[in-house]
């Protein structure tokens, strides 16, 4: 079983799941505050990160740096983006001013590098499949 498909799957589940929670949050109490963080729970979360999943599945069978990486930054930036904007928006730690914004840009920083490797993963020849 490939560990970089397997581990990302869970965190897609993991985002599907707080992202379905969020929706029915949301259509139960009428408050739509948590809208654009629903939308990249579910977007960023768990649709970004279960179509990595099955890049790895699919084309990556063995373990390289780079693939780390790209892995690992994914699901630091999803998380880190997603708990920011909640942050951001909501601040319910009543953090000062700059600290929720310096929270939402870095984890959306860290989520961009894990795209712009993923996309250079995708121009490299894929290795072959590992019997």
């Amino acid at each position: 079983m490939n560990s970089y498909s397997t581990i990302l799957l869970r965190f897609a589940a993991m985002f599907s799941l707080l992202g379905a929670f969020l929706g029915a949050h949301m259509a139960g109490s009428g408050d739509f505050n948590f809208q654009s963080i629903h939308a990249h729970v579910l977007v960023v979360g768990w649709l970004s990160l279960f179509a990595f999943a099955v890049y790895y599945k699919v084309f990556r069978k063995k373990k390289s740096l780079l693939a780390t990486i790209q892995v690992w930054t994914a699901i630091i930036g999803t998380i880190g983006l997603t708990f920011g904007m909640w942050v951001y928006k909501l601040n319910p730690f009543n953090f000062s001013d700059p600290v929720p914004l310096i929270l939402f840009i870095a984890g959306g920083t860290i989520l961009l590098v894990s795209f712009l490797i993923f996309l250079v993963l995708t121009f490299m020849k894929p290795e072959e499949d590992v019997a």
